[in-house]
């Protein structure tokens, strides 16, 4: 009966290997007691997880989200992100609170590999050996 079930959904999921994921998490449901969606007919779990995907009474695709559901450990949620909160106070000590007059060194690629050219290794002192 079951090879006769596997052949009639390979026409619905077409890896077998994807097919006895959902198969065998759609019978895993039918443990813990979801309802069923074909009469049972005295067949075990696994066998009437395979008859629900063949007569197309539960969708391949729903199985396979709630089967990528189950296994994840960490679900992002998105939200919205937070506005901009202005500081409660006043201005930092040491300084206005405008960050304008903050100046970075820029220095040219050419720059930088003439400067690390000219860097010396440190000579080897005598506690080394």
């Amino acid at each position: 009966m079951a090879r006769v079930t596997v052949e009639d959904c390979i026409d619905k999921v077409e890896n077998r290997f994807e097919l006895v994921l959902l198969a065998s998490h759609r019978a895993r449901l039918i443990s813990s007691g979801a309802p069923l969606t074909i009469d049972r007919d005295r067949d075990k779990n696994p066998v009437v997880a395979l008859r629900e995907i063949a007569d197309e009474t539960i969708a391949p695709d729903d199985l396979k989200e709630q089967l990528i559901h189950s296994l994840q450990k960490y679900v992002e949620v998105d939200e919205p992100e937070a506005e901009a909160v202005p500081l409660i106070g006043g201005p930092v000590a040491g300084g206005g609170g405008d960050d304008s007059e903050v100046q970075f060194d820029r220095m040219s690629e050419d720059d930088l590999l003439r400067g690390l050219e000219g860097l010396v290794p440190p000579a080897e002192s005598d506690d080394d050996e």
